[in-house]
């Protein structure tokens, strides 16, 4: 009988798992910071206008958003087909519109709280009607500041052919 036994070739040693919570916090830290989280939940229809004189805002943290539109298709049962106002998450009332503002203003910090806008981002196809009530309502909470969102592109083809 011998003393020393043969080594089996082929075996491979088994794989180190030390780094790997190192490794999974890295990943979960670079997905923290890389994701971008969306603002609102689209709950009316939005197709944007198009115009050639188009700016962009550096500063969107002071924007407030306001979408007008007809709701979406889930939302129609609840509320019909005519133009709505989204404040946020949720679909409201016109008259909500002025403590909607004035809400987000206070939670702003108070040096940008004078150079808060409200971007109205309103559905191509939407009336007038609603626009007017929820720039009456902008007036009563003294945010005049108000900027209208579109796309690039040529002006002409919001104009509806028969």
């Amino acid at each position: 009988m011998s003393k020393f036994n043969k080594k089996k070739s082929g075996d491979l040693p088994p794989v180190s798992t030390a780094s790997l919570p190192d490794i999974v916090f890295m990943l979960l830290f670079f997905f923290m910071v890389a994701t971008v989280m969306r603002d609102d939940e689209m709950l009316v229809e939005n197709q944007l206008p198009a115009a050639n004189q188009v700016e962009k805002l550096e500063d969107k943290n002071k924007l407030v958003n306001i979408y007008i539109g007809k709701p979406g298709v889930n939302y129609q049962k609840t509320f019909g087909t005519s133009d709505v106002v989204q404040l946020g998450d949720k679909i409201s009332r016109v008259d909500d519109v002025y403590n909607y503002v004035n809400t987000k203003r206070s939670a702003m910090p108070e040096n940008l709280q004078d150079q808060m806008m409200v971007s109205l981002k309103v559905d191509r196809n939407a009336k007038v009607g609603v626009l007017t009530d929820v720039k009456q309502e902008l007036r009563k909470a003294q945010a005049l500041k108000i900027t209208y969102t579109s796309n690039q592109g040529d002006p002409m083809n919001n104009i509806k052919r028969r």
